[in-house]
């Protein structure tokens, strides 16, 4: 699996996205710089880390969301290849267009940074696979603006079409029916606020995030 992490001025979980990839392809990630125009030639998936790009503002990810490199992942999801986008990196996806919604400040107007648990509400993405429907996780946060908000019809909508992936056992921050993480509507662009990167080694505390990464490289293989 051929693999691209952007980064932003501002993200701060690059690395760890890049290590997480790593460690479950055995490949490094290319580190695309936001100013670059291409991506490499055959990456398969595309990853937009955590942080505070471009010091969140405007609004978080607003920024990033018109930086030159966005055309080629847009284009990317367009074409069906991978997106995940953790965090900053959901924000930068809501902003950009690539998923509904928006990503307000949380309701509580605190930084909330703990481990959380997330129920897998759809088993049946390539982002999901080796979960279980309805199993419960544990993946840590760390946002001040994580609050996901959509109107009424548009979170009918997301439910309806199974588009909903993760939703908090326990809501911190006041996002709209507890949604933590939502698809597009091909299935291919994922975005949510919880961290799976830090949780792909049990010396991190957890093991939880390792099957989204390693769920990816086999719908990968298998295409």
């Amino acid at each position: 699996m051929k693999s691209a992490v952007i980064v932003f001025p501002g993200s701060n979980c690059d690395r760890d996205l890049a290590v997480a990839i790593e460690l479950v392809t055995g490949v490094k990630p290319a580190m695309v710089w936001h100013a670059e125009t291409e991506l490499p030639n055959g990456t398969d998936l595309v990853a937009l880390p955590g942080g505070f790009s471009f010091g969140d503002y405007l609004r978080s990810g607003a920024m990033s969301a018109r930086s030159a490199i966005m055309r080629a992942v847009a284009d990317a999801a367009d074409e069906g290849r991978m997106v995940l986008g953790v965090c900053n990196g959901f924000q930068v996806l809501t902003e950009a267009g690539l998923l509904p919604g928006a990503l307000m400040r949380n309701a509580g107007l605190d930084f909330v940074c703990r481990d959380v648990a997330l129920d897998v509400v759809n088993s049946q993405t390539a982002f999901t696979s080796l979960y279980g429907a309805g199993e419960r996780i544990s993946i840590p946060v760390a946002h001040h603006d994580g609050n996901y908000f959509a109107d009424a019809t548009t979170l009918d909508r997301l439910e309806g079409e199974g588009r909903v992936v993760f939703r908090y056992g326990e809501n911190v921050n006041g996002s709209a029916r507890d949604i933590a993480g939502i698809i597009n509507d091909r299935g291919n662009v994922l975005g949510l606020m919880p961290h799976p990167e830090r949780v792909v080694e049990a010396a991190h505390g957890g093991t939880d995030g390792r099957r989204l990464f390693e769920g990816l490289v086999g719908a990968l293989a298998a295409a």
